[in-house]
């Protein structure tokens, strides 16, 4: 019975923090000793995924070259920056590596691709309150009202890659 009783526990508690395409999710802020921008260490909320069609990609450091073939079919796009923008996460708290040198290597990437906002998660905030995958490379598409349209945790498959594609295209 106990162990009944925990189970639905765990999967109605899991539940509620779940995302729900077509909603949007409920607001989340990286700052302090959570988390923030890479570029200045202030504060980042969810609530900025609006006004964009936007791509959130969460990523384990571990597992950052996962999607790296849906990144570069993205940038070979080349959406209009007033239209579309694109967010990297970084689960620092899913990684082994020191977070100094994963610091290192964002700066670098921020300042190679300066059109991403580069934030950092030390605390796996977003698996706690959105659900999404730990240790893993996450892709979120969010619309300019900052609905979740697309989820998908691992890497995704050429169809997946054409599925969010079309979705971006269809919602810019």
């Amino acid at each position: 019975m106990k162990l009944s009783a925990f189970l639905f526990v765990m999967v109605f508690g899991w539940s509620l923090n779940a995302l729900t395409i077509g909603e949007v999710p409920k607001n989340i802020v990286l700052s302090g000793a959570n988390g923030g921008l890479v570029k200045d260490g202030s504060q980042w909320s969810s609530s900025s995924l609006k006004d964009k069609v936007l791509v959130m990609f969460y990523v384990d450091p571990d597992e950052k070259d996962l999607n790296e073939e849906f990144a570069d079919t993205l940038k070979a796009k080349k959406f209009d920056k007033e239209k579309f923008g694109s967010i990297a996460i970084i689960n620092m708290a899913a990684s082994w590596k020191p977070n100094f040198a994963i610091q290192m290597a964002l700066e670098a990437k921020q300042k190679k691709f300066p059109h991403t906002l580069y934030v950092k998660d030390m605390k796996s905030v977003v698996v706690k309150e959105w659900g999404v995958a730990d240790n893993n490379s996450d892709i979120l598409i969010f619309s300019k009202n900052g609905k979740l349209l697309f989820n998908k945790d691992g890497k995704l498959s050429a169809d997946e890659i054409a599925e969010a594609i079309k979705i971006i295209e269809n919602n810019i």
